[in-house]
């Protein structure tokens, strides 16, 4: 993604709070979550990568997850395996049935759609699709050409 907004020629961009601060391996958790949780402060929508191991993460991912819940952020997932739906096998638990999601592929255009899109449709919508795990219908992919 960061390839992706670099290209002078690709019309991708996006703001990455983990650019801001960066956390050591030797950091004390509290002060890794302090860090966290000055990073997702202004935060408009979350991009979760789900990749094999995601499902694993017991530590921060969960909590990271929890606090964009609190704050009411749209959760955007983006399977590594390129699936258009909610991976139940590889997404954490922390998102499965909590809250309104959307899971896209990681695709540059269906992140960029769901960048441009979902936190109008999250807002407009979450009280009637909340515990629920979203994903685009196969004209959206059609009319992206993916």
């Amino acid at each position: 993604m960061q390839a992706w907004k670099a290209h002078d020629h690709i019309d991708f961009n996006f703001y990455d709070a983990h650019e801001l601060n960066s956390a050591r391996d030797t950091s004390t958790e509290e002060s890794i979550k302090a860090q966290l949780r000055l990073r997702m402060a202004d935060s408009k929508q979350m991009v979760l990568l789900v990749g094999e191991k995601t499902r694993l993460l017991r530590k921060f991912v969960p909590w990271e997850i929890d606090l964009a819940r609190k704050k009411d952020i749209p959760i955007i997932v983006v399977n590594l395996n390129d699936s258009r739906e909610y991976d139940d096998a590889r997404c954490p638990e922390a998102v499965k049935d909590h809250t309104y999601t959307v899971s896209v592929p990681f695709k540059m255009k269906a992140i960029k759609y769901a960048l441009d899109n979902f936190p109008d449709d999250y807002h407009a919508s979450k009280t009637t699709k909340r515990g629920h795990n979203y994903h685009y219908p196969a004209s959206v992919y059609t009319s992206l050409g993916i």
